[in-house]
């Protein structure tokens, strides 16, 4: 497995060998021995999440203020522009971003630990997008930052029309006003 760091170090690309020939291809998805070595990071991931989205969607920036999740996310089918923000007060990334485009074809994961708000663009006609998370969903904790804040500035790509939001995506606070780590 190859790990790339991001701009923000605790953020990590990681690139699994790709087997392919004629037939196809095969990769190992996850290993707990090898990410433990490529990272140095032990994580015990409690929960596996599947979505399907059509093009324009976005989802995010999504995060739980307690039982805070750490995720190793990927796009199985199609292609995302995916997004971490550091929402964790005490860093010394504290509001940086980075986004990167996670497809089918490039098999790249990113993995995102607990303190990062995170959000995913659907760049194809549609995306399968896989996520394993450290601790278990829990929606009296789950906080939102609107994708398009302006002190954040995230260049999301164009697609020439607004990103598709679900209500409570459409509603999320203003990152000066969200509820962030210690």
């Amino acid at each position: 497995m190859k790990v790339t760091p991001t701009s923000i170090p605790d953020v990590l690309i990681l690139e699994p060998e790709v087997f392919g020939d004629q037939r196809g291809f095969f990769l190992e998805s996850f290993n707990q021995k090898d990410f433990v070595e490529a990272t140095g990071q032990h994580v015990d991931f409690v929960q596996d999440n599947h979505s399907r989205s059509r093009k324009g969607v976005l989802r995010g920036l999504h995060y739980q203020i307690e039982q805070a999740q750490g995720k190793l996310v990927r796009a199985v089918r199609g292609a995302v522009f995916d997004v971490a923000v550091d929402v964790r007060k005490s860093s010394s990334t504290f509001g940086q971003w980075v986004g990167f485009e996670l497809s089918e074809e490039n098999h790249r994961q990113l993995w995102i630990p607990a303190g990062f708000a995170h959000a995913f663009l659907v760049l194809s006609e549609t995306a399968d997008f896989l996520y394993k998370t450290t601790t278990y969903y829990a929606p009296a904790h789950e906080r939102a930052i609107v994708w398009n804040d302006p002190t954040l500035d995230i260049k999301w790509p164009d697609l020439g029309v607004p990103p598709i939001l679900s209500g409570k995506d459409a509603g999320a606070s203003s990152f000066k006003t969200a509820e962030m780590y210690a």
